[in-house]
């Protein structure tokens, strides 16, 4: 008489649901390390603003200064975003009548910001300045897109610890003459060999261990 009860192949039972066990979590801690993370989550973030702002207008066809509203890049860790009396100091004649303008000049009468939505927002864990990169010949394009094209901001890139680190790797990629930094249409005729040029001349030589952005 057979005293199995169970035939043998349930012997493997355990090593079975152990593989299946093993496959599932690594499938959901893969799927929350690749989809999860900001190259996925983030780019093409596009808030609503109070008010809308074309860029391709303003920084496109009239070719206003990046460093024109945002007037702190070059000196200042963070980038500002304009005050509304920068906003005024054009529309307190151009376009009074736009409901728009009027939220603006409300805005300005009653000394209340407008409550624009940040874009590019890095983790409180990180430390980013906007003058260092502005003033070693990294252009705006680099991070931001070619916002001139853009009717509504987004960001354009991950802003990922891996996408800093490769640019930190490789600066040659991005570097510029300064005063093409904010010329989102410029593009030299060999990148690479134009950026090891001023790699060397801006004294460029970023680090890449944990202190430099994370202190």
């Amino acid at each position: 008489m057979n005293k199995n009860i169970f035939p043998k192949w349930t012997n493997q039972l355990p090593i079975i649901i152990l593989i299946a066990l093993t496959g599932a979590v690594s499938s959901v801690v893969f799927a929350f390390w690749y989809w999860g993370s900001p190259q996925h989550l983030e780019v093409g973030y596009q808030p609503e603003q109070p008010i809308p702002y074309s860029h391709r207008l303003h920084a496109g066809e009239l070719g206003i200064d990046c460093r024109y509203c945002h007037t702190n890049v070059a000196e200042s860790s963070h980038a500002n975003i304009p005050a509304t009396e920068t906003c005024m100091n054009c529309h307190n004649k151009i376009k009074t009548d736009s409901p728009h303008i009027k939220k603006l000049q409300e805005s300005y009468d009653n000394n209340e910001p407008i409550e624009w939505v940040n874009v590019h927002q890095l983790p409180d864990y990180v430390y980013f300045d906007h003058s260092r990169h502005v003033n070693s010949g990294v252009g705006c394009v680099s991070c931001h897109g070619k916002v001139n094209k853009m009717e509504v901001v987004f960001q354009a890139e991950s802003l990922s610890m891996s996408w800093c680190l490769d640019c930190h790797r490789e600066p040659e990629k991005h570097l510029r003459p300064k005063d093409k930094v904010t010329d989102l249409d410029w593009k030299p005729k060999d990148q690479k060999k134009l950026g090891l040029l001023l790699k060397e001349e801006y004294h460029i030589n970023p680090g890449v261990n944990c202190s430099v952005c994370h202190n």
